[in-house]
């Protein structure tokens, strides 16, 4: 099995809080990571009939069950268990990460947490493996366009499996329409939403323009508004807001859209092999989504809140990506294999724009060693998602 990142941060949580939620996107492997955290925690899943039947017709009672306290899979699927839960842990003596609940409907699970819970739970956040996860493992393809392609969702990489992944993430897709999708929107609209997830893959890596969208979807802007919201909470898409900072009024007051996953973004591109991509005008879109991802990724891992921007001025000078952590830094995210100097320009200017001696900068490349030359991180992609350690 392969070991998660996130499994200390869930553990951090977990000796501070009663109740910790685990969330992701489906398939990220939520479940796996809390029998791996907790080996000793009994598990159960409502996805067993017996089981959710036993929960809802006595909550209180079959929370009392579980004196030690459980993993409890699919718990959306029961919520009257989260009343029973806020009143077991008021009313006995606080015990962090007594209860890790996890579930496949990000929707349901969030709400249903943040309604009953709120003072008594933490939530993880799991995104798909870390291309550092994979290279730990070895497990890692050598060519950084294998994983761009194929994506990072772990039963991909299972050996008990031996998924297509074409036919995986097509399942994939549908089962999200089916099962997260269909009670958000009215079930008319489903082919059509399929169709806005296909188009919004044509924008993952620019900046975002709802109208541009509405038109080819065929729909009103605020119904965009709304879909965006649905990606957004369920993890297929994450946006990079504008920089605020004092460097001058931002040219746009728009974010840029990135898919989570650039294997599921290839996909909806119906980009059919590696060597397509390769040709594809999509390319440069696919590696920032990859470099972008892998950076969320270092975070979540951590428990910790993105804090990334991109910052553009009134020239249309860019930085593709300012991540304001323990050193801030100014990121530029290259498909070239090669540290050229060049590379580094647009980082270079920022720096001295912004006039902060922490503030360091850094050039995502798909080489496969990393390096400083002349004070700029050249990272290679296998290292990208732990050279800020």
């Amino acid at each position: 099995m392969i070991h998660r990142t996130a499994q200390d941060a869930l553990l951090r949580l977990a000796g501070q809080f009663p109740v910790i939620g685990v969330t992701g996107p489906r398939q990220s492997g939520k479940s796996t990571l809390a029998k791996a955290a907790f080996p000793n925690k009994r598990y159960v899943t409502f996805d067993d009939k017996n089981m959710r039947e036993l929960a809802k017709a006595n909550p209180s009672d079959f929370i009392s069950a579980f004196p030690d306290g459980a993993i409890i899979d699919e718990a959306q699927k029961v919520p009257e268990i989260f009343d029973a839960l806020k009143m077991h842990v008021d009313n006995t003596e606080y015990t962090p990460g007594k209860f890790i609940l996890t579930g496949s409907s990000q929707f349901r699970l969030r709400q249903n947490m943040t309604d009953s819970m709120a003072g008594r739970a933490a939530f993880l956040k799991l995104l798909p493996f870390s291309a550092k996860e994979l290279v730990d493992a070895g497990v890692c393809p050598q060519n950084p366009y294998d994983v761009i392609f194929g994506g990072q969702y772990p039963p991909l990489y299972d050996p008990e499996k031996h998924f297509n992944p074409d036919d995986w993430y097509e399942n994939y897709i549908d089962t999200y329409l089916d099962l997260d999708v269909k009670d958000q929107i009215n079930p008319d609209n489903l082919s059509t939403f399929k169709k806005f997830i296909q188009i919004c893959a044509v924008y993952s890596g620019q900046l975002l323009s709802m109208d541009s969208i509405a038109r080819d979807v065929g729909v009103s802007a605020p119904t965009i508004k709304t879909w965006l919201s649905i990606l957004e909470t369920s993890f297929i898409i994450h946006f990079l807001e504008p920089d605020t900072n004092n460097l001058g009024k931002s040219i746009v007051k728009t974010p840029k859209l990135y898919f989570v996953d650039s294997g599921l973004l290839c996909h909806l591109l119906r980009l059919e092999s590696k060597e397509e991509l390769l040709l594809s005008r999509h390319k440069g879109g696919a590696v920032e989504t990859f470099a972008v991802s892998e950076l969320l990724k270092y975070r979540m891992n951590q428990g910790k809140k993105p804090n990334m921007t991109f910052f553009r001025d009134k020239k249309g000078f860019e930085v593709d990506t300012i991540a304001d952590w323990k050193h801030t830094f100014a990121i530029e995210i290259k498909s070239s294999n090669a540290p050229e100097a060049k590379l580094s320009a647009n980082t270079k200017k920022y720096l001295e724009m912004r006039n902060d001696e922490n503030a360091r900068n850094a050039v995502f490349y798909l080489g496969d060693i990393s390096m400083t030359i002349n004070g700029t991180n050249y990272v290679s992609w296998k290292e990208w998602s732990s050279f800020l350690e």
